[in-house]
């Protein structure tokens, strides 16, 4: 048996990690955003829920061009948000309740605001403080023209000129300037960081946009031929490693450099890739002598299908296996559509057209996303592996879709010319209570606006209510933790069921998801835990309803 409990170097194997994002957490201070004491105040509560850790979104200094992910200071806490001493605290009392802590780590740009772009826009052309960045000259008689076709993954070009007449390169926003990697001080200073927080307690760190960091700048730069070959899925377009700027080979070095910082703890350190790559090359981030997980993106952008679902699953595993990883499984983050909802989207559905008509076409059935959701959720704990859970979806949160325009601070909306509805809907501030300005989010109201219907999913109108989401998961996150042992699954053949996924994990137990349109039947076996009730279980059998998860011993 292996053990994976907090106390154990591999205790990430096979956890359950909590995507806090600080900001629509809770509000200690009462100024409507959320704050690092307001995390801080709701730990019984994540403790209680089951998780094994808690994944910080970035709280650095920031003017929050792109939700805090444009960074000013990596080695500070943005004083709207805290201080280090709150830092401190937090991470103290997290551990004390038995809880993990890890931090995003954003290296591929920087904040516009970082005292090293500062120093290089007062410096002009050629200086050694742009060596830092990736400072251009512009194409066309006069330079007016970008250095490349490269485009920003949140639209337009990917380059942003100054009024010395250079142009620098911002993958995202232009307020979030890219790194030069091939850059020792550039290398250095992310060592520091990463000693700084582990220091400090830190247990793990998320590497955000971790395939990002090398590029090709050898010149002349090369075009990419169309805005198709710049955007997360540009991969396809060209062979693997040979991308200008994702995905390149030379990436992993700087990965195998962090792993003998975070080797040098005790326990050591551990870090998770988001690399937005295909299955078998996102392996590669997590081999033993670089980080320890990728995030399994196929899992996410998968639809409620059992075939696409089984293909993936295996894939997944399997790739992770190649390696000595374990696999990673999530259902929602701060950057997509709640599953909630998203689950229950006609497959083909343009989402952002679906934003964009406030949820109305085509209009989701939020009860039937709610069951739909919940045995996904199930289906996923059940998985050998990592589950990563973002904040909210425990209450069964569905995507706020009719955010009013006015109301938007996602620069995804400005940077499409208002065509990108962007990444608001599911951050908005969470409801703890039924009543109160925020639902007990904060004293002061909410940064973004909450809609009446959060009252029903409050926190506190699901405690101790049986059959509530709330309670759902936090029966099977204590039942999980107890028949965790191996990280292996057999798949039982459904030919003459389809729509079916029907496993038994190596530690004994069975798990089995009916996504078809009519009942199954339920094969022999005591029910542990069901995602929704079984109307005509007994000692003979019984069937299985329609979107709809069971556990077996």
């Amino acid at each position: 048996m292996t053990d994976f409990s907090s106390h154990h170097p591999d205790w990430w194997r096979q956890a359950v990690v909590y995507q806090v994002y600080p900001r629509s957490f809770a509000d200690a201070d009462g100024d409507g955003l959320g704050d690092l004491r307001g995390v801080a105040d709701r730990l019984p509560q994540l403790a209680g829920l089951g998780v094994d850790a808690l994944w910080l979104s970035p709280f650095y200094p920031s003017e929050l061009a792109d939700g805090g992910y444009d960074v000013a200071d990596y080695r500070d806490v943005d004083p709207r948000l805290g201080t280090l001493a709150d830092f401190d605290a937090l991470a103290a009392e997290a551990h004390r309740l038995g809880l993990k802590v890890i931090v995003d780590l954003v290296p591929n740009h920087t904040s516009h605001l970082h005292p090293w772009f500062q120093e290089a826009l007062a410096a002009g052309p050629g200086s050694p403080a742009r060596d830092r960045y990736v400072f251009r000259e512009g194409r066309g008689p006069n330079g007016e023209l970008p250095p490349t076709d490269w485009q920003s993954v949140f639209g337009g070009s990917a380059w942003q000129r100054i009024s010395d007449g250079q142009w620098y390169l911002h993958l995202f926003t232009r307020e979030q300037p890219d790194l030069d990697w091939s850059h020792e001080e550039v290398r250095e200073d992310f060592r520091t960081t990463l000693r700084f927080w582990s220091d400090r307690g830190v247990d793990g760190f998320r590497i955000d946009v971790a395939h990002a960091l090398a590029k090709d700048l050898t010149e002349p730069l090369r075009d990419l031929g169309g805005p198709e070959s710049s955007g997360e899925d540009a991969l396809s377009h060209l062979p693997p490693g040979t991308h200008p700027f994702y995905d390149r080979d030379e990436v992993h070095e700087i990965y195998r450099d962090w792993r003998t910082i975070l080797d040098s703890y005790t326990p050591p350190r551990t870090a998770v890739a988001e690399a937005w790559v295909p299955g078998a090359r996102r392996a590669l981030y997590a081999r033993p002598d670089e980080l320890d997980q990728a995030f399994n993106f196929e899992y996410l952008q998968a639809g409620w299908d059992a075939k696409q679902l089984r293909e993936v699953i295996t894939d997944s595993l399997a790739t992770a296996r190649a390696v000595g990883a374990s696999a990673t499984w999530v259902l929602s983050n701060h950057d997509v559509v709640r599953h909630t909802s998203r689950l229950m989207l006609p497959p083909g559905t343009d989402r952002n057209a679906w934003l964009l008509s406030d949820g109305t076409a085509p209009r989701v059935d939020e009860r039937a996303g709610l069951r739909r959701a919940r045995a996904a959720t199930l289906l996923m704990l059940a998985l050998p592996g990592s589950s990563y859970v973002y904040q909210g979806e425990e209450l069964g949160l569905p995507e706020v879709a009719d955010l009013p325009v006015d109301a938007l601070r996602d620069p995804v909306w400005e940077q499409t010319g208002h065509a990108d509805k962007g990444r608001d809907g599911c951050r908005v501030p969470l409801p703890w209570t039924t009543t109160g300005p925020s639902y007990g989010f904060g004293a002061g109201g909410a940064w973004l606006p909450q809609p009446p219907y959060f009252a029903r999913y409050a926190a506190e109108a699901q405690t101790g209510v049986e059959g509530s989401t709330l309670e759902l998961y936090r029966t099977a996150l204590r039942l999980r933790r107890k028949l965790l042992s191996g990280e292996e699954l057999t798949w039982h053949g459904t030919t003459n069921t389809p729509g079916v996924l029907f496993f038994a994990r190596s530690d004994g137990w069975r798990c089995m998801t009916n996504l078809s349109d009519a009942p199954v039947p339920l094969p022999p076996g005591e029910v542990l835990l069901t995602s929704m009730p079984l109307d005509d279980h007994g000692p003979g059998g019984g069937t299985l309803p329609p979107d709809t998860t069971v556990w077996l011993a």
